[in-house]
């Protein structure tokens, strides 16, 4: 047995972490300085650290613009740091967009500009389409995150609202070179869904963003409906000559940092099972499918024998019907804890790698053998928290949340369930 299989787990998601650290992985693929200027723009949750690595690498001068989470600013000498609202955008997100397509604006063939994008960039990024409003963009990512809509869905809707996602940001710098640097957080690391792809063409259309918000019972505000109707202006589509100097490279993804935790659990010596970085589902569904594989572990030693960690990654969705505060990591680990019940001693950590778990600044948390029945002890009623959406209130009252505050990465969620030897 582990001395400690708490710290065990808390190790591996550390070690995921720190795989996707900007300070590492940005500077290997900064290109070559320019003959005229360099400009930094960015968005997303690891902007401001990604900025702080290009500032610490770079031989020339720099300016530029990036915009992140509140609460996740890196301290920069030449490039401008602006916080705002994330995952319903707000103001100062606006007023950044704004102001960071009028600095790409007007820059010459022999100019650079360094994107700067991660997860959490789309909300970050937000600057209306014509005719729509601020408070119409709000409406709608309210709407979707409480529908159960997957990313690829909300950002598909969410290029089509607006004037700098779906390509936008890369037209608008033509016809100066543009080098974009990535940290994706979507399932399959499509460059085109990371933060609503500003600098890659994309490939969905108007109608395709009305059909996911009817499938989803979406029927306000009235303003976004005529403008998808109407689809006046599609997003820059593949091959659109205004994209043709700008390249798209992913400096971190989901599967390197699982690489690194089962690199971490080997050196421990437990043997680690990938289980797949782009796990989708519903939060709930994926923990009673996850039980199923840890349980095959305990009775009959496959798909391997214990002791064993099996890892996983992805972006899992929760469709709140409950009063509780949902969160995809802890709403997957309580169910999962309920689907486990009996069994002996299965640990599990869950979280995401951002440090911030649905609106919670709380990373996920951990489940041990005995939560259940601690939980029973203290008088909670696990199954009606799960029904109400509530497993942030669930670990909260357990003292099992894992808070970390902010990473300053973000490579999506992080799962791994530790099943140590008997005895």
């Amino acid at each position: 047995m582990l001395v400690s299989p708490r710290s065990f787990l808390r190790r591996l998601f550390d070690a995921a972490i720190a795989a996707a650290d900007p300070l590492e992985v940005v500077p290997p693929h900064l290109p070559a300085p320019p003959r005229g200027r360099t400009l930094v723009v960015g968005a997303g949750k690891a902007s401001a650290k990604m900025a702080a690595a290009v500032e610490r690498h770079w031989p020339g001068p720099l300016e530029g613009l990036v915009v992140t989470r509140y609460g996740h600013a890196v301290p920069c000498r030449r490039i401008e740091i602006v916080e705002a609202a994330h995952p319903v955008p707000d103001a100062a997100g606006l007023e950044a967009a704004r102001r960071m397509l009028d600095l790409v604006g007007g820059l010459g063939e022999e100019d650079l500009v360094i994107a700067l994008i991660s997860g959490g960039g789309s909300a970050l990024l937000t600057l209306p389409a014509a005719g729509l409003t601020l408070a119409d963009k709000q409406a709608i990512n309210r709407a979707l995150l409480r529908s159960g809509a997957t990313i690829l869905e909300m950002n598909c809707v969410r290029k089509h609202l607006s004037a700098i996602k779906g390509g936008r940001l890369a037209a608008a710098a033509y016809p100066a070179r543009m080098q974009a640097l990535l940290i994706s957080d979507v399932p399959g690391d499509d460059p085109a869904v990371i933060a609503s792809g500003p600098t890659v063409a994309d490939p969905t259309t108007f109608a395709e963003a009305l059909a996911i918000l009817e499938k989803y019972g979406i029927h306000e505000p009235e303003a976004v409906i005529r403008h998808l109707r109407e689809a006046r202006e599609e997003t820059p589509k593949p091959g659109d000559p205004r994209l043709s100097r700008t390249e798209n490279v992913i400096v971190a993804r989901p599967q390197q940092s699982l690489e690194a935790a089962a690199e971490c659990a080997n050196e421990e010596g437990i043997a680690p099972l990938l289980l797949g970085d782009a796990i989708e589902g519903e939060a709930r569904e994926v923990g009673r499918v996850m039980a199923g594989i840890a349980w095959s572990v305990l009775r009959h030693g496959h798909p391997l024998p214990a002791p064993c960690v099996l890892l996983s990654g992805g972006e899992t969705t929760v469709t709140v019907r409950g009063r509780g505060r949902g969160g995809r990591n802890v709403e997957f680990l309580l169910s999962l804890a309920i689907a486990l019940e009996g069994a002996d001693r299965v640990w599990a950590v869950a979280g995401d790698t951002d440090g911030v778990d649905g609106a919670e600044e709380v990373a996920g948390a951990v489940i041990t053998p005995d939560t259940l029945a601690r939980a029973a002890a203290a008088g909670i009623d696990a199954r009606a928290m799960l029904a109400d959406n509530d497993a942030h209130g669930f670990f909260e009252t357990l003292g099992d949340r894992l808070v970390t505050g902010p990473t300053l990465t973000n490579v999506n969620d992080f799962r791994a369930i530790l099943v140590p030897p008997a005895g």
